[in-house]
């Protein structure tokens, strides 16, 4: 990610460990879309935070934790990250994707995971979105 030539845009958002977080996710990704002008690719996007969260409820979020969702726009590229704090990151690397997260490959121009401590980020970027 090269912030050096636009300011990034940062929007984000903790959800607590529900399933009803899904929903929210995606209406807080569409709402911070369009206020950014990044309308292209949008049903893309919202599929992408959608098994991004799912993921992260199903496997990285401990009971009595949350993960926070952050939409970052720079550049033309919208960056989703989805920050837990369970265990999985060997997982991840060590196996090959499940069906969400190659749903998001298939989707995204780009998609990762990162350490944190404690837990994982998962990303995805679509770039060349303009304004």
């Amino acid at each position: 990610m090269n912030l050096h030539t636009q300011p990034a845009l940062v929007h984000e958002r903790l959800y607590l460990r529900s399933p009803q977080t899904i929903g929210a996710a995606r209406h807080f990704t569409r709402d911070t879309l369009e206020a950014w002008g990044r309308t292209s690719r949008q049903d893309d996007l919202l599929l992408c935070v959608s098994e991004l969260a799912t993921n992260a409820l199903r496997y990285g979020v401990p009971r009595g934790r949350g993960y926070l969702l952050r939409l970052l726009t720079y550049d033309g590229t919208v960056r989703i990250e989805v920050h837990d704090s369970g265990p999985g990151l060997s997982r991840i690397r060590e196996q090959p994707p499940g069906r969400g997260l190659l749903l998001v490959g298939a989707l995204a121009d780009a998609w990762g995971v990162l350490a944190r401590a404690p837990g994982k980020v998962v990303w995805c970027e679509f770039r060349g979105l303009g304004c």
